[in-house]
């Protein structure tokens, strides 16, 4: 009797959830995460809309296909086949507008569709503030693909960009115009690289780094206006401090926000971002927002209440999938962790690093007195209790970081263990000398 009563359950759970039907709005990191562990955990049906682009790419290598080193294809993780193989339907069109009573949705084209469960997951877009001539021809930014497009379509000589921000997307767009032989100026309104995130001798060592590349650096500066000609095209900018700088084309580097802007006649209640609770469900039923749209109400300590990371965006994206599959699952992203380069220095940060490091912590810096290499320890003042690590041109293991900051390591548990972390043996004993 038992034996008949577990095959009528999975039958039926079965025949359920054939019926059941998800539709994702967005198809970076976190929507496509999602649809492939629904797919994994259900036979639900699985619809992704995305009007940017039909299938699924690596934003974080746009860079690498302008450049030269990838194709398209090659930042497109699954074969085209794949999403017909698994059942995951794609649609390019865009969202009008939701019908949270009626489980609908409506797509510019007029067209409305029925969900069951539905997943927000629109991402972010550049932030623009409203500077004079910023809609000129020749302004641009980095995100989408059609950014990329426009970037490839730029013509090869006598071109020179001004690129407005200094964060990671800054330097990425940076690097894209100095391999091309372009002359780049960039704008930022901090007195060294990337100064609100990076403590000062790191920023200072990115500074130097990207001069050396020549890249004009303009620092303490901000953007005033960007003038254009009589075609509404660009012809330099002009900063607050009255200066002109001479360009051509304008990189929009300024930072990302969520893109909700589509949401305003929604119900669903919002701030920055679409609030979420720990369980990423919004404040409608059937409703949830994932990855860098989604503002969590109650972040975890040290965690910010909206993370435009590759890898969260990742974590929330498999965590709703068991939300809506399995069972109720908390969104639990554990220690902060972010990675980049700048040009070929590599960047981690593991868990708190402020920029400005005062009690009550404290922190050791070892910098190499040759190379571009740095690493930062950051820990309680009064019990030595390892919080972060900061590391430039140096790789340490990830799972030990965390496993150190997870445990509350001291500093002198974690110095005398180091060698542990590196990937490179060859800097250990120096490590441990200049940081004890």
């Amino acid at each position: 009797m038992l034996y008949f009563h577990l095959n009528y359950f999975s039958l039926y759970s079965f025949e359920y959830s054939i019926m059941k039907k998800v539709i994702i709005i967005g198809n970076g990191i976190s929507g496509i995460t999602a649809a492939r562990w629904i797919r994994k955990l259900s036979n639900f049906e699985i619809l992704v809309i995305s009007d940017e682009s039909e299938y699924f790419f690596s934003r974080t290598a746009l860079m690498y296909v302008s450049m030269g080193h990838m194709n398209w294809r090659d930042i497109e993780p699954y074969e085209r086949t794949f999403w017909k193989k698994n059942r995951i339907d794609l649609l390019q069109q865009k969202v009008k507008e939701i019908n949270h009573l009626e489980k609908t949705i409506t797509l510019h084209n007029a067209q409305t569709l029925a969900y069951d469960e539905l997943i927000i997951a629109t991402g972010s877009k550049i932030n623009y503030f409203n500077w004079p001539g910023q809609n000129a021809k020749g302004v641009f930014g980095l995100y989408h693909k059609q950014d990329l497009e426009y970037i490839n379509s730029l013509p090869k000589d006598n071109l020179r960009i001004a690129i407005v921000g200094g964060g990671l997307i800054g330097v990425e767009l940076a690097e894209m115009m100095v391999v091309q032989g372009r002359k780049v100026s960039m704008i930022i309104r901090e007195n060294s690289y990337w100064r609100n995130v990076l403590p000062k001798e790191e920023s200072e060592l990115i500074t130097a780094h990207l001069r050396e590349h020549h890249i004009d650096l303009n620092f303490g500066k901000s953007l005033a206006e960007i003038l254009s000609n009589e075609k509404q095209e660009v012809r330099g900018i002009k900063l607050l401090s009255e200066e002109i700088i001479d360009c051509n084309y304008v990189g929009i580097c300024t930072g990302v926000s969520p893109n909700i802007e589509w949401l305003e006649q929604s119900e669903l209640k919002r701030n920055k971002g679409i609030l979420v609770d720990q369980f990423l469900q919004t404040n409608l039923p059937n409703i949830y927002a994932i990855g860098d749209c989604a503002e969590l109400i109650s972040p975890d300590k040290n965690r910010k209440s909206i993370e435009a990371v590759w890898y969260t965006g990742r974590m929330m994206g498999e965590t709703v999938a068991q939300t809506i599959c399995v069972t109720k699952t908390e969104y639990k992203p554990g220690i902060w962790f972010n990675s980049a380069k700048f040009f070929d220095i590599e960047y981690q940060v593991y868990g708190i690093v402020p920029s400005e490091i005062n009690y009550p912590l404290d922190s050791k810096i070892w910098i190499h007195p040759q190379e571009k290499k740095s690493v930062r320890i950051v820990f309680q003042a009064d019990t030595k209790i390892v919080v972060g690590f900061n590391l430039i041109g140096i790789r340490f293991r990830h799972e030990i970081c965390d496993q150190w900051i997870a445990s509350n390591a001291t500093l002198e548990f974690v110095t005398q263990n180091l060698h542990l972390a590196l990937f490179d043996g060859e800097f250990s004993h120096s490590l441990k000398r200049m940081i004890q």
